[in-house]
């Protein structure tokens, strides 16, 4: 076999090579993601994906889900247990950093709509709500703790697709966390004093 040729999928894991393939795929070229492309990249047939995913739809909903699984993994390694505006500031640069670090992974996780509750894209999103919310009762117990949970995500959210559209500048890091900290700390500050 020369180097150039991509060894075939025999055996083990089809749905998880799928998803491989598929997040190798998106994170490569936005608009080049489809059942037959992913195939093509596991090395297999052009119907196994139908075997686990009924459409392009369905698979991009796993996308999604796994997205919101390592946002999750990484928001909880950033500020294992916030208590404080500066611990809330970690989280949110966290986010932000995500959204650039894999902005076509992000906007599948939050640009398309969700078709039933079950949806995978659907759920993983529900989890990533209820994490905020957990973690604003815990370190603001006196606040109204949706308001608060919903005020901070829509302003990191906004702020990440801010950056990303190039509304505010990316390029470079030290000014995207300085700027994401402050305003997730003067909004925290503010509610925490009023």
């Amino acid at each position: 076999m020369s180097t150039s040729e991509k060894p075939r999928y025999h055996h083990g894991d089809l749905r998880a090579a799928l998803l491989g393939a598929a997040m190798e795929l998106l994170e490569e070229d936005d608009g080049g993601l489809s059942l037959r492309a992913v195939a093509r990249r596991a090395g297999v047939s052009p119907t196994a994906p139908y075997r686990h995913f009924a459409d392009k739809e369905a698979l991009e909903s796993e996308l999604a889900a796994q997205g919101f699984a390592d946002l999750g993994r990484r928001l909880g390694a950033a500020a294992p247990q916030p208590a404080a505006p500066e611990d809330f500031a970690q989280l949110a640069v966290s986010y932000v950093r995500f959204a650039l670090d894999r902005p076509a992974l992000f906007r599948l996780m939050f640009g398309t709509p969700c078709t039933t509750p079950e949806d995978a894209r659907a759920v993983a999103a529900a989890e990533l709500g209820v994490f905020v919310l957990a973690h604003v009762r815990q370190a603001f117990p006196q606040a109204d703790a949706e308001a608060l949970a919903t005020a901070s995500w829509s302003l990191v959210h906004g702020l990440a697709f801010l950056h990303l559209d190039g509304k505010l500048p990316a390029g470079n890091a030290e000014e995207v966390e300085a700027r994401v900290t402050a305003a997730i700390t003067a909004i925290l500050t503010l509610r925490a004093t009023a």
